[in-house]
């Protein structure tokens, strides 16, 4: 069932994310292996939901730091794994604060892996149709947080379950 394999779904970790820098190329290829069943590209001329142009674009207005010869690190692959979920759901300006306000507060590596965390349990809760606990003990960043994967969480359970068959 296809409930059962999204409520799996996994983004790596910064300690499972590439050591070495990558081109490309390479980097497009890491990024559909993970993302290619939960993302949709917004051109439906287009049937890939990852391109080079996509990232030099992010590169070229700044919502992602240049790569250094050609060649992308950890920070710019967790951050294209971020800016590749929340596009569905937000804006690019939206994003990029939203980016900054997580780098501001906590460390890289810190804010991307609760990023990965707080999405996986949004969508794991979502698909099984329940709802979060309420807790007053998060402060306004991880407020934030959880709303923001929780709006991404929500959007694909209506374009998995029921979008999918009322066509």
């Amino acid at each position: 069932m296809e409930k059962e394999i999204i409520s799996n779904f996994h983004l790596p970790r910064w300690n499972e994310l590439p050591t070495i820098d990558l081109y490309i190329d390479q980097l497009v290829s890491l990024l559909e292996q993970y993302l290619s069943g939960y993302i949709t590209n917004d051109n439906e001329k287009d049937d890939k939901i990852i391109t080079k142009t996509m990232i030099n674009n992010y590169v070229k207005h700044n919502v992602l730091k240049s790569p250094v010869n050609k060649k992308y690190n950890r920070e710019h692959i967790a951050s294209l794994f971020v800016i590749f979920t929340l596009k569905q759901v937000y804006s690019i300006n939206d994003i990029k604060k939203l980016i900054h306000l997580a780098v501001e507060t906590s460390p890289i590596e810190q804010a991307y892996d609760r990023f990965c965390a707080e999405l996986e349990k949004a969508i794991r809760i979502v698909f099984a149709e329940k709802h979060y606990i309420k807790s007053n003990k998060l402060s306004q960043e991880q407020y934030i947080l959880r709303n923001v994967v929780q709006s991404f969480a929500n959007k694909l359970y209506v374009q998995k379950v029921y979008l999918k068959y009322s066509s």
